[in-house]
């Protein structure tokens, strides 16, 4: 299936096609969670321009957003179209974007009880923990943390 983006993007629906399931995923869900940030700051950038409308900065700030928006949406809908075109159903619930749960501040990392996976690792012998080199194939990243092909 071709797909003709509007904005420039990192790469196309047949690069993304190539990429695993949980690859794609993940990067639907970062991308959404951006896009989440993005329009709460676009919601205080609107507020404030509201009373300053001359500001500059905050002018272009807000074309900005709403450009990298509008770029990660669609990028979003290419990556959808790679996991219909790898036999996924996209109108599955699994691939929606969460709704947040809950308007509260996340707690500091500090402030957390250590996991499972930690307090393993803390039990292990320094025999167990030693560094291993493990081959990698790091995915490549473009300027916003996304996949880049």
């Amino acid at each position: 299936m071709e797909y003709r983006p509007r904005h420039p993007q990192p790469f196309t629906v047949a690069e993304a096609a190539r990429l695993d399931v949980p690859i794609i995923t993940e990067e639907i869900a970062r991308l959404e969670h951006s896009i989440n940030h993005l329009e709460r700051t676009q919601t205080e950038l609107s507020e404030f321009l509201a009373n300053e409308p001359d500001d500059e900065d905050f002018s272009q700030a807000f074309a900005e957003n709403r450009d990298v928006i509008g770029s990660q949406k669609e990028r979003i809908a290419m990556l959808r179209l790679a996991l219909s075109e790898k036999g996924i159903p996209t109108n599955n619930p699994h691939y929606e974007p969460a709704l947040p749960t809950s308007t509260s501040q996340p707690t500091p990392s500090t402030d957390r009880p250590p996991t499972i996976a930690s307090q393993q690792i803390s039990e292990r012998s320094p025999q167990q923990t030693q560094r291993r080199d493990i081959p990698t194939d790091p995915t490549p990243v473009d300027d916003d943390g996304g996949i880049d092909l």
